[in-house]
């Protein structure tokens, strides 16, 4: 059936993903795998202190054996499951080396940002050899026109891909949140996808099936976070898929939420240095703000994943 490259995918992924809770979650739980709550921030959060880390673990698996029944067929998906993986190993590390082995600063932040520049790095080189992918980017609205940066285009592809992955890594602060945000995300590259012909369907259905399936357990009040293992894998499979559809220049439109999270970030610490001690928000990143404003965390998540969704909207007619 003409359909079934777009459903399968999501039910099968889906399917994995709530079969693997269950199992993984408890695994986590013996092995102590919990998650530290800092004393310095909403006070309703201290409550989740202890709770199982790491089921980005089940997002991976879930996109990881969904992709390859269908990279034979689909071998785009290749680099942006790389990507993925990749990124997603380097958040597996840094989480095991805090929860686990209880190293409270996980990877050093040299460290973390040279494992990224090395993933990255592989996957332009495969992108642009191998793929033989155009770098070159789409301009929303611009009825097809398109960007050429010229020497400039690999760095700035290294700072949208290493921008996007911790964008995405600062986002996940709350029950549901990044997971919600980001099933917006990738149902519009989903659609972007089919609309094109791009030859990536799969593996963003997957992953749109494999964080429904994972918000079962992490929807509020959540039994497990996905941790660095799964923000930094989410960021790295959307920044792969603007970079396999030209639409890198899209990314702050459907990637909105994730580019106010890691500014107010920058906001608040380059303002608390020039000023002395004094802070632009209550705290960041951002969604933390608003929780000391006084909204739920169900809200939050609510308003953020509105957002996303009204903006992949208008990205469609970007297109």
């Amino acid at each position: 059936m003409a359909g079934s490259f777009i459903v399968v995918p999501i039910l099968i992924s889906f399917g994995l993903s709530v079969i693997l809770g269950p199992l993984i979650i408890p695994l986590l739980k013996r092995l102590k795998v919990g998650q530290t709550v800092r004393e310095d921030g909403p006070s309703t959060h201290l409550k989740k202190s202890g709770t199982p880390t790491m089921g980005g673990i089940l997002i991976m698996i879930s996109v990881a054996v969904t992709s390859v029944l269908y990279a034979g067929d689909y071998p785009r998906i290749i680099p942006i499951l790389f990507l993925t993986l990749g990124f997603g190993l380097i958040g597996l590390l840094d989480d095991y080396l805090k929860v686990v082995l209880r190293r409270s600063m996980g990877l050093r932040a040299w460290q973390k940002m040279l494992l990224q520049l090395i993933v990255t790095g592989v996957f332009t080189y495969y992108l642009y050899h191998a793929e033989g992918v155009s770098l070159v980017m789409k301009i929303p609205f611009a009825n097809g026109y398109f960007l050429n940066m010229g020497r400039l285009t690999i760095p700035f592809l290294f700072v949208v891909l290493i921008g996007t992955v911790n964008g995405t890594n600062f986002t996940d602060g709350l029950d549901g949140l990044v997971s919600s945000v980001t099933i917006m995300v990738s149902t519009f590259f989903t659609v972007a996808a089919i609309g094109t012909d791009a030859g990536i369907a799969p593996i963003t259905c997957a992953v749109t099936g494999a964080l429904l399936g994972f918000l079962l357990f992490n929807v509020h009040p959540a039994s497990v976070f996905m941790g660095d293992t799964g923000s930094l894998a989410l960021g790295g499979f959307v920044a792969s898929c603007a970079y396999m559809m030209q639409l890198p220049l899209f990314l702050p439109m459907i990637g909105f939420i994730y580019v106010i999270e890691v500014l107010s970030v920058i906001i608040q610490v380059g303002y608390y240095k020039i000023s002395g001690g004094k802070r632009v928000f209550k705290m960041a990143p951002l969604h933390h703000h608003f929780e000391l404003c006084g909204w739920k965390e169900t809200k939050v998540v609510a308003v953020f994943s509105i957002i996303t969704a009204a903006l992949c909207l208008l990205a469609l007619l970007a297109l």
